[in-house]
Parts: structure tokens; sequence; C-alpha cells
């Protein structure tokens, strides 16, 4: 690890110190100061990323980067418009800094008080999105974390002008911009992966292999998901209007993000022609079907064009145009299915039967549970957190799509007036009150 890696860890993590301590007023005006800055400077990061795009066509033709990765790389006025909204969206949130989670007396004149506090020093390493600089960073920002960026080679060009138009304006509101680096080779990837002492928390986002590789390589915690593989069922009591718009939506409003559904379950006393009318808008919207041989069966008699699928199929993340078909007996056996082939990410029932609503949201082990509703809806933004770190499938911590909560942890703090615990043990010992008390905590 070079010292110039080193050096900047740890100014990030000394600067974390002073903005975990920020007002409300402050960062909400240094956030401010980011919307403004990636409007005013939109012509420059456009044509910064239009270098990067057109690098990464190239390498699409090679076969070194995948069109997925392509059409995430793209920054447009558009995509600039989400992410000014997204900062506005953190801005507009309670902080969460410093709000007191449990109040308890533990004897008179001895409070214990639970606070929530920063995790502290966060590495953010990802491919191929330029929008997770800006997004991550006002969600750090507003929950008093540094941040360590790295983002892919294919970003450059748009990840360097993105974080100097954020951090320049971040100083220019009089916080600490040092709590915030971007790192841009591979030997600073290893670099951090190795700094245990200093990051708290390493937030992956890409592929399959890239999350795994995190996962394998550091004592740091990660918080993230190794796969998106999600799945519509359209039960036997589902509405035909709502599984054709569910289940359009869920595949091909955006099939390169982890959120899209990639396994399309049918129950086999489904109605046929519903079955073909789908795939029938499917196949013409460019979706490639591997079907199972009952769904095989029904759609080519229907003259709708479909593949085999193999066993492999039921375990791919495609992010692209290709969607898996298969028909299952019962509820129960479309569970099994998700549950087995499925990455816990988001999954959804179209049912109109509320007893197989409940059983399915019951039973289906998934960060994120739809009923009548697309899986694209499993997103930060949508999920009214301003944005989001990323989706986590993790049991511990976080869970779903991450906002600024799961950026956060707590403290405890005793107040006292010289109690000792020698006069609460042996003999004669005092009793704890241990009564919840209706108090806050003011610690900035």
């Amino acid at each position: 690890m070079s010292n110039d890696i080193g050096d900047r860890v740890k100014r990030a993590k000394e600067a974390y110190i002073k903005l975990m301590s920020e007002s409300t007023s402050r960062k909400d005006k240094a956030l401010e100061a980011m919307a403004v800055a990636l409007d005013s400077e939109r012509e420059g990061i456009k044509a910064a990323n239009a270098k990067d795009m057109k690098a990464a066509e190239q390498m699409v033709a090679d076969g070194k980067l995948t069109s997925a990765l392509l059409k995430r790389l793209k920054v447009d006025d558009s995509k600039l418009d989400e992410m000014i909204a997204g900062i506005n969206d953190v801005m507009r949130l309670p902080d969460p800094v410093g709000r007191t989670m449990q109040a308890l007396e533990l004897d008179d004149g001895l409070e214990l008080f639970q606070v929530s506090t920063p995790i502290g020093l966060i590495g953010v390493i990802f491919e191929s999105r330029p929008d997770v600089v800006p997004q991550i960073m006002a969600l750090c920002l507003k929950s008093g974390n540094a941040t360590i960026f790295k983002g892919g080679s294919e970003a450059r060009e748009s990840n360097r002008v993105l974080f100097d138009v954020l951090t320049n304006a971040i100083a220019s509101a009089g916080l600490p911009s040092e709590a915030f680096q971007l790192m841009e080779t591979r030997d600073d990837v290893t670099g951090m992966l190795d700094m245990d002492a200093y990051i708290d928390l390493i937030i992956p986002r890409g592929s399959n292999e890239f999350v795994r590789y995190i996962q394998d390589n550091t004592r740091i915690p990660v918080l993230g998901h190794a796969a998106g593989i999600c799945h519509v069922y359209l039960d036997v009591d589902a509405d035909a209007v709502k599984a054709k718009e569910v289940a359009v939506d869920s595949k091909v409003q955006y099939a390169a993000v982890c959120n899209a559904m990639e396994t399309l379950l049918v129950h086999k006393d489904m109605s046929a022609d519903l079955l073909v009318r789908i795939a029938s808008e499917l196949s013409e919207k460019g979706v490639e079907l591997r079907c199972d041989r009952a769904s095989k069966e029904i759609l080519s008699a229907a003259g709708v064009p479909v593949h085999d699928a193999d066993e492999e199929d039921w375990d791919a993340e495609y992010n692209e145009l290709i969607l898996s078909v298969r028909t299952v007996d019962s509820l129960e056996d479309a569970v099994v299915h998700i549950n087995t082939h499925g990455s816990g990410h988001t999954d959804c029932i179209v049912t109109e039967n509320t007893d197989s609503a409940k059983r399915f949201v019951a039973m289906v082990d998934s960060s994120s549970v739809m009923l009548n509703a697309s899986t694209r809806f499993a997103d930060g933004f949508r999920y009214g957190k301003g944005a989001e770190v990323g989706i986590s499938t993790n049991k511990i911590h976080a869970r779903g799509p991450v906002g600024m909560e799961g950026l956060m942890i707590y403290k405890y703090v005793l107040l006292g007036q010289g109690h000792a615990v020698k006069d609460y043990a042996g003999k004669g010992a005092k009793l704890f009150t241990h009564k919840n008390l209706s108090k806050h905590l003011e610690i900035r």
C-alpha cells in the first residue's frame, strides 16, 4: 500500500471527527451548494462523461465491457436532474445524528441514553455508475460519515469531475471536504481493503463477481448484495391487467439493474391466454424468453419465439433483455423456487387472493417483497430515503434499499452524580429502577 493511499484514508478519518459534530443547518447548506453546483456545471460534467462513453463503447465492441455497464455509465440532463433531486431530498430529510433512541433511568440521578451516531469512515467501491458519487456523498454528509470513493476505470473522467464539483461545493459551505477522498487505481482498492484500522464499513456496488471479491478479501464489514435475481410470481388468482403491467415493467423498464425481474413464475392453472399476452409483449419489446417445457408448449403453440431454459437459467442474473419463465404447481412451489434460486433481493406476487398474498409475504425470505407492484420499486429514492448507498441482502444491521439509517449506529451515554457500582453489589445493594424516560439528550 502506498503512503499516498494511507495518508488520504487517515486524513478522511480525521475529518470525520469534525464532520460528525457539524450542525444540521451547516450540513444542509453544504447539500444545497452541491445541488446548485451540479446544475451550474452540467456542460463540463457531460463533456467528461462523453469521453468515458466513447472509450467504453470501444470496450463493449472489444468484449471488455458489457452493454449493461455501458447503459449505467451514461450521464445526460435527465440523469443530472435525478442527481440534483436526490440531493435535495436528502436535504429535506431529518438529521439522523444525535437522535435519542431510548432513555432509561437506572436510579435516581443515574440516566442512560442510547444515541444515534455515524458509523465512521465508509469505503464505497463501485463499477460504471457515476451517479453513485452524488448519491452516497449526500447521504454520508447528512449522516456525518466520511467516505472513500473508488469507481471503475471506465468512469474515471465522470467520477473525477463529479467529485471535484461536489467537494468544492462542500468546502465553499465551510465543511471539511477532506472527509471525502477519491481513489482511482486497482492498487487503491487493495490498499483500502487492508485498512481495517481506519475504514469502518465497505459498500461495494457492481457485478456478482466483483462484490464477492470484495467480501473475500477484507476484514472490514461489507454491506451489499452479490446478486439481484428477482422473481415475479403470477398466481392462479392474478388480475390480468395487473399481471401484465407488473411483469412487463419489472423486466423492461430498465433491464440493466439489480431490481429487474430475471425469472417469471407462472401458476399452472393461470390462464394460458394471459401468459401468451404477457410473453408476446415482452418479446415485442426485445426480451429473449427462456422457458421450461410447460410454458414453452403454450407459447410455441401461440407463435411466440422461445428458447429452452436449462438449470443455469434459474440462477442467472442477466441484467439485460433475457427472461427465464417457469411453470409451478402451487404458491408453495413458487416460494421454494424463490428461496432456493433467488438472491434475497426483491420478489413479487401478483394475486387477488388475500390469503395467498399473506402466505407469500410471510414465506419469501427477501429484503423486499412486493404485492401487485413492480420489482423496480425496490430503490432508496422510491422508498423515500432521498437516495441509497446500496441495496443490502444482509440480515444484520441494514436490509433492502439502504439510506441514512444504514449509515448509523449508536452509542450509550450514561449521566451520573458520582454513582459507583459498589453501592449496587453485595449485601444491602441498592436496586435499579429501570424506568423509561421521555427525555432527549443534546450532544451537539
